[in-house]
C-alpha cells in the first residue's frame, strides 16, 4: 500500500513547526523548524519565511497530499484592499489594548441597560447604584459570555482591534480583512499575500478560519457559528463593521482550499488541499485524543488547561473562556500569560540549569518554608491583572535560601496552573485525567511537585509536537472526510504519582489575594 503523507504545521509564538506524518498510522516521517522573533508585535512575512525555512527542513511538501496549520490564537493581522498586511500583527500576549478591553466590557453593558427597563430586582438595597464601575464592569462581561462565551481582555483580538482604532486611526480606517495568524499562514499556503503572482486578484473572500480560533476573537459566537459585527463594530470605526471581510468559519474537516502546488503537493495527483486548521489549544487537544472528561494542561510560553465539554461553557465570572474544539465540541480553558518562563526566571536568578533548580527545590520542604512566588512576570491573564508584576511573598532572614526559592519558583508556576484547574472544577467540569504536556513539562522539577500541588495523579504523554500532530491528524481527516478523525496512537509516558500537598496552595491563595 503507497504510503499517503499529510503535514501539521503549528506557527506558534516562538517558532514554526513542519511535521510530515504517514496519514494512516501517526508515524512520524520527516520534521522541520525555524524560529519566530522574539516581541508581541511582529512582522507576519516571518511567520511565512519561518513556515518555507521549516518545510525545507521536513525535506518539502511537494508528496504531500493534505495540510493543516494549528497557530498561536488571538493574534491581529490587518490586511488593507491589496491584501497587504497594513501594521506587524499584535500577538496574544500584547498586554496594550488592555484599557480598551475595559471600554468594550463598561459600552457593552450599558448598550445592554439602555435596552432593559430598570425593574425592581435591579433598584433593591444590593444594587442601588447599577452605574458603578464595579457594577458596570461586571454587567459588561457577563453579557460579553452570554454573546461569545468570553468576556474581552487583552489578549483577544477584538481588544487588539478597538487598540488601533483608537491609537492608529488611519491603519483603521485602510483594514479590509481581519484574520488571524493560522487563517493568514492557510490563505499563503494557498497562493495569496506574499505568495501570490503580482498581476493575481489579492482573494480576501479566499479566507478561512476554524471555530476554535474564531472562539478567541470576541466577535464569533461559537454556539450559534456566527460572526457578530454589531460586537466588532464597537472596534471599528464607524460603518466599518459590515464591510470588513472576515474569514468563512469551516467545519472540523472541511477543505479549506488547495495548496499552491509550487509550495505543497506538487508531486500528488490533484494536488494538496488544505484543511481549516485552528487554535494551538484546540490542535493539541486533537493531537492527544482528549476525550470529555481529560483536562491537558499545557506549560508553554503561556500556560492553559483546557476541557473537552460536550456543551458550551459560559462562566458568569469572566475567568473561564467558552471556546470551541477542532472536533465540534467545546473547550472551555483557563490560560496565563506566565509560564514556563517563570521557571527561566528562576534559573537566571539562581544561576543554575533545570536539573540544578530541581535539584536545589527537593531540599527544600512544601511551602518553601513560608515563600511564596506570585508569577505574574509579564501582567497576567487568569486572574485579569495585566499591570501586575511578579513578587515574592513571606521571606524572611532564616528562610530566604536558594533551595527556598528554588522550591517557590516550581511551587508559584504549579499553584498558577491549579488556579486554572480549579477554575474548570467550578463550572461543573469533570477530571477524572491530567495530562501534562509542553516545554515546561520537560522539566525534572515541575514532574516531581506536579502531582502534589495538583491533587491528583498526572499522566505524561511522551514529549511531542502536540499542536502540529492535531493539525497533522485533521489533515488525514479532511482527506478521508470520515465522520470522526483518523485513530492515532497517544504514547503515555508515565504517570506522576505523589501525596497531596494542599497546604501549598493555600498557602499561594493567601498572598495572591
Amino acid at each position: 500500500m503507497n504510503e499517503i503523507l499529510v503535514a501539521g504545521v503549528d506557527t506558534s509564538t516562538q517558532s514554526c513547526k513542519v511535521r510530515v506524518t504517514d496519514a494512516r498510522t501517526g508515524r512520524l516521517v520527516r520534521f522541520g523548524k525555524a524560529p519566530h522573533p522574539a516581541g508581541t508585535s511582529v512582522d507576519p512575512m516571518a511567520w511565512w519565511k519561518a513556515f518555507q525555512e521549516a518545510s525545507a527542513q521536513a525535506g518539502g511538501l511537494d508528496d504531500v497530499s493534505a495540510i493543516s496549520v494549528g497557530g498561536q490564537q488571538h493574534g491581529m493581522v490587518l490586511l488593507d484592499h491589496q491584501g497587504r498586511v497594513i501594521r506587524d500583527a499584535l500577538l496574544w500576549n500584547d498586554t496594550r489594548s488592555a484599557p480598551d478591553a475595559d471600554d468594550l466590557i463598561i459600552r457593552l453593558a450599558r448598550s445592554e441597560t439602555s435596552k432593559t427597563k430598570t425593574t425592581k430586582a435591579e433598584n433593591d438595597e444590593s444594587n442601588k447604584n447599577p452605574d458603578s464601575d464595579q457594577d458596570l464592569a461586571m454587567r459588561g462581561k457577563q453579557a460579553w459570555v452570554r454573546a461569545v462565551g468570553s468576556s474581552p481582555v487583552a489578549s483577544l483580538t477584538i481588544t487588539k482591534v478597538a487598540w488601533v482604532s483608537r491609537v492608529e486611526p488611519d491603519n483603521a480606517k485602510a483594514i479590509a480583512a481581519i484574520c488571524l495568524p493560522h487563517d493568514w499562514l492557510s490563505w499563503v499556503i494557498a497562493g495569496h499575500g506574499p505568495a501570490a503572482d503580482q498581476e493575481t486578484e489579492p482573494g480576501l473572500e479566499d479566507l478561512f478560519t476554524d471555530r476554535s480560533d474564531a472562539s478567541g476573537t470576541g466577535y464569533y459566537d461559537p454556539a450559534a457559528d456566527s460572526y457578530r459585527r454589531d460586537l466588532l463594530a464597537m472596534a471599528l470605526p464607524d460603518g466599518m463593521a459590515e464591510q470588513v471581510i472576515l474569514p468563512k468559519v469551516l467545519g472540523p474537516h472541511q477543505v479549506g482550499a488547495k495548496a499552491d502546488p509550487r509550495i505543497a503537493g506538487r508531486d500528488v495527483p490533484g494536488g494538496c488541499i488544505i484543511a481549516p486548521g485552528g487554535g494551538d489549544n484546540a490542535m493539541t487537544a486533537l493531537g492527544l485524543a482528549m476525550q470529555v472528561g481529560d483536562v491537558s494542561i499545557s506549560l508553554g510560553t503561556s500556560g492553559v488547561a483546557a476541557a473537552v465539554s460536550p456543551v458550551p461553557a459560559y462562566d458568569m465570572s469572566a475567568s473561564v473562556t467558552g471556546f470551541a474544539d477542532a472536533t465540534g465540541h467545546w473547550l472551555p480553558l483557563a490560560c496565563t500569560i506566565n509560564a514556563s518562563r517563570i521557571l527561566d526566571a528562576g534559573l537566571a536568578a539562581l544561576g543554575t540549569d533545570y536539573d540544578g533548580l530541581a535539584k536545589l527545590a527537593e531540599q527544600s520542604s512544601p511551602g518553601a518554608e513560608g515563600i511564596t512566588l506570585i508569577p505574574y512576570f509579564d501582567g497576567e491573564r487568569t486572574p485579569n491583572r495585566p499591570d501586575a508584576h511578579a513578587r515574592l511573598e513571606g521571606l524572611t532572614l532564616a528562610n530566604t535560601t536558594r533551595t527556598n526559592l528554588a522550591r517557590a519558583f516550581v511551587e508559584g508556576l504549579l499553584c498558577s496552573q491549579r488556579d486554572c484547574l480549579e477554575l474548570l472544577k467550578r463550572l461543573g467540569t469533570t477530571v477524572s485525567r491530567i495530562l501534562l504536556v509542553g516545554g515546561g513539562a520537560k522539566s525534572p522539577a515541575v514532574r516531581a511537585h506536579a502531582p502534589g500541588i495538583l491533587g491528583m495523579d498526572v499522566q505524561l504523554p511522551r514529549p511531542d509536537e502536540y499542536v502540529a500532530i492535531g493539525a497533522a491528524r485533521q489533515a488525514a481527516w479532511a482527506l478521508t472526510g470520515e465522520e470522526e478523525p483518523p485513530a492515532w496512537p497517544v504514547d503515555i509516558e508515565t504517570t506522576l504519582t505523589g501525596a497531596p500537598c494542599e497546604q501549598v496552595y493555600q498557602q499561594y491563595l493567601r498572598w495572591r489575594g
